[in-house]
């Protein structure tokens, strides 16, 4: 493979600290394909998922309450995305439409797009409104004069424009989502809000943003803005990252050979979400909350603000049996009877399955077992209810051996050819809407390196297009996918309601994201 890289090239992976290795490791995906997932069943109620009652979520979030101050907590939020995605069809509009040729109607008819009637139909009721309205006014001449179908399409093209908003090509955390009586929040604003009610111990929260170090100073500005206008009595600490470059991965034409530019440069795209296993590496902390950026509410809620609260107080209760066990095992002092309770827990609490055989190991043997069993950060995931949302969800996989673990896992990861598979795909009751909480710290309070447990033969591999011309790239295991398949890990249902992101900008029509 080294062949196909020039010395310029070779200088640049050394630039960007990557290593031949790791290119070599990727490209044999490439060769061979990545293995896909074995699925042996969804994930249900009492079968991998807990299901809490309204009783025990509160005593839980108040469990979570009575622990916190013995611990630094940082709410994690992946932010870098563009919102490209988000108005999509928009920019689609703008593109397609034939201006004075048709109407919008017609427009709609013969793409057969729905989404842009809403659009217009319910265009006042969006935070941007009176902002975009009052720009378009400005930049359009003669506006008051032109008729209805123009007026619309100027508006769009204000919005969009790199000129005025350039809304598609900003990352999410800055748009205005949400219309208060005296203000517009954005989603920065709103996870600052939630940082409030959950995310905090001992008067102070803090708040990790990883982002584009180009968006760095939007993100600055709106929390100074936010500081001169709330005054909290917490102390609110924000921090940022951004994706390495490191995790960077290559471009490839579809037959295997390096994809280059029109001036003959090797191309690079971000490894995914899951490069972010290095940023969460980083953070110095001893329980991290993990939501995405655009998962938020207006006027939040107290549903939110328990269930967080609930999956916390699990992951603590959980989290502390598992150090006295580990304590034990590491001092060699746990007894047999010890060991039948710490497999029972295993079993009942974090749904392990040991070996088959374990009972014939010598009690050295089932120390280290044990000890490699229980030693490893540990993750409470909230799952909502199917309801045809797009991603991943829980299940129980099967590994080389047979063994079985709870495993977070995408549409794309399995056999689309297999109907056994497919089925068990299908029948998923549950879909993960990136609600964790996560330890990542031991016993001793050291921290895990959280790259030890990756499964790195997952991963998925993209198909994209560069100067009219196709190439394909390799994304690294998914954050909450490959990238945390060796935690500990436990799934709990959730309420739909806590689960409210934003993928289209007709999403924030929905009652959740008005007033």
């Amino acid at each position: 493979m080294e062949e196909n890289f020039s010395q310029a090239d070779l200088e640049i992976f050394v630039e960007r600290s990557i290593s031949l290795e790791t290119l070599a490791s990727q490209f044999q995906f490439f060769i061979n394909g990545i293995p896909k997932i074995i699925l042996d069943r969804p994930a249900k109620i009492d079968d991998g998922i807990l299901s809490l009652s309204e009783v025990k979520a509160h005593n839980y979030a108040a469990y979570f309450d009575s622990q916190k101050t013995n611990f630094k907590i940082v709410k994690f939020v992946p932010a870098s995305g563009a919102a490209s995605r988000m108005f999509k069809f928009l920019s689609e509009f703008l593109a397609n439409f034939r201006v004075g040729e048709e109407t919008i109607t017609e427009y709609c008819i013969r793409t057969e797009d729905k989404e842009l009637l809403l659009f217009f139909d319910s265009i006042d009721k969006f935070p941007f409104y009176n902002l975009v309205l009052n720009a378009t006014r400005k930049a359009t001449a003669n506006y008051e004069k032109e008729d209805l179908d123009f007026k619309k399409y100027a508006f769009v093209k204000t919005m969009l424009s790199e000129d005025y908003f350039d809304f598609s090509n900003q990352p999410k955390g800055v748009l205005p989502f949400h219309s208060y009586p005296e203000f517009i929040a954005t989603p920065v604003e709103e996870h600052l809000n939630e940082c409030l009610d959950y995310a905090i111990a001992n008067k102070k929260s803090y708040l990790h943003f990883t982002i584009s170090d180009a968006h760095q100073s939007k993100f600055e500005k709106i929390i100074l803005e936010h500081k001169n206008t709330h005054k909290e009595a917490t102390e609110i600490e924000i921090s940022y990252s951004y994706q390495s470059k490191a995790t960077d991965v290559i471009a490839y034409n579809l037959n295997n050979t390096p994809f280059r530019d029109r001036g003959g440069n090797l191309v690079f795209r971000p490894g995914g979400h899951g490069a972010l296993i290095e940023n969460l590496n980083q953070l110095e902390a001893d329980l991290i909350f993990i939501k995405n950026i655009d998962n938020v509410l207006q006027n939040q809620n107290k549903t939110v603000t328990l269930f967080k609260k609930a999956l916390a107080g699990i992951l603590i209760e959980n989290q502390q049996k598992v150090f006295e066990y580990v304590s034990l095992l590491k001092n060699k002092t746990i007894t047999d009877g010890q060991i039948q309770e710490a497999l029972l827990f295993l079993n009942a609490k974090l749904f392990v399955q040991v070996a088959n055989n374990f009972d014939s190991f010598s009690f050295d043997h089932k120390i280290e077992y044990l000890l490699k069993v229980l030693n490893r950060p540990i993750r409470v995931c909230g799952m909502v209810k199917n309801d045809g949302e797009p991603g991943g969800g829980p299940f129980w996989v099967s590994d080389k051996t047979g063994t079985l673990s709870l495993q977070i896992i995408e549409a794309s990861q399995v056999d689309n050819s297999d109907q056994v598979q497919l089925e068990v795909l299908n029948n998923a009751t549950h879909f993960n809407p990136v609600d964790l909480v996560c330890g990542t710290k031991d016993n001793e309070g050291n921290k895990f390196n959280l790259t030890e447990f990756v499964d790195n033969t997952t991963g998925f591999i993209v198909q994209k297009a560069k100067d009219g011309l196709p190439y394909k790239a390799f994304e690294l295991p998914g954050l909450w996918n490959g990238a945390m398949a060796g935690w500990l890990t436990i799934f709990v249902e959730v309420p739909s309601s806590t689960f409210n992101p934003v993928k289209t900008v007709n999403d924030l029509l929905k009652p959740e994201h008005q007033a």
